[in-house]
């Protein structure tokens, strides 16, 4: 069974059944792919990932749209993890959407940004027990149906991984950008790689790297530690991909309890030195996109 199953995965992968760009390869519509739609009324569109869970890729992403937010420009999020939703908690927002008059669905706001997150179509406490099909569904209407109203940035968070959704968002929406977030620990950096080159591979510009949970400073006896290990990691990835290096998150408690409690950094501390860190990023990312 085994020397089968790997000649069966040998031939998909060389004849690029998911239809990724190559070069040379024949055009878009030969190929069945769907054209790269923008979203209406939407300036600019940047795509938050990390290919891995637990890097804090989605309270990277909310500061971010708060940053945003804070420096005057309309700034929205949409959670696109159908199975675990973080958004309606960082933004401590629930409740039904509303329809529009043309029956899209109405974005939620808190602290001045809009947001749309499968946490507010099911159940809390809910298990999103779907298969591929009804999820791929779902998504399509977070992407599609949403009257967003007139932004200047929209923030894509993006679930771990580099399958459906994330083949599905860079195959349907035209991306501005994305940005990569890592741990400084190899098992991190190893599938943050990956997602380097799933965005290259479908011709998504990556805008740089961010390096989460980079540096624990003890409140107590002031000294510095880096607890995940090799700091340097992330920094040789970006040289090696030919990327820039966006910033650095500390690691700190009261990141973490910010975001449970649902008023993020960028809100509940915005004059400290980490609600800075995300405010640096976030400009140096309006910059790369052309916003600033």
């Amino acid at each position: 069974m085994k020397p089968r199953l790997f000649s069966t995965l040998r031939c998909l992968q060389h004849e690029n059944p998911l239809g990724l760009p190559k070069s040379g390869s024949i055009p878009r519509m030969q190929r069945g792919l769907p054209e790269r739609r923008a979203i209406k009324d939407v300036r600019k569109v940047i795509a938050v990932s990390s290919a891995k869970g637990g890097v804090g890729k989605s309270t990277l992403a909310v500061n971010l749209s708060l940053a945003f937010a804070r420096h005057g420009f309309r700034s929205g999020i949409l959670d696109t993890d159908i199975f675990g939703p973080s958004i309606p908690t960082l933004l401590n927002l629930s409740g039904e959407p509303r329809l529009s008059s043309n029956n899209q669905l109405l974005p939620l706001s808190n602290y001045g940004v809009k947001s749309m997150s499968m946490g507010y179509l099911v159940d809390e406490a809910a298990p999103v027990v779907w298969r591929g099909l009804m999820a791929m569904k779902a998504l399509q209407q977070l992407l599609h149906e949403v009257d967003w109203g007139p932004l200047d940035v929209l923030i894509l968070d993006l679930p771990p991984g580099t399958g459906d959704t994330q083949l599905t968002i860079t195959q349907q929406i035209v991306l501005d950008g994305a940005i990569i977030v890592s741990t400084p620990q190899d098992m991190a950096l190893k599938d943050a790689v990956k997602g380097i080159n799933m965005f290259k591979k479908t011709n998504i510009p990556v805008l740089g790297m961010v390096r989460n949970m980079a540096l624990f400073t003890c409140p107590h006896c002031h000294n510095s530690t880096h607890i995940f290990g090799a700091h340097s990691g992330v920094i040789q990835a970006c040289e090696t991909h030919g990327l820039p290096f966006l910033g650095d998150i500390p690691l700190h408690a009261s990141i973490c309890d910010d975001a449970d409690r649902g008023k993020p950094t960028v809100v509940s501390e915005p004059d400290s030195v980490r609600a800075q860190a995300f405010t640096n990023i976030a400009l140096e990312v309006g910059r790369k996109i052309g916003l600033l």
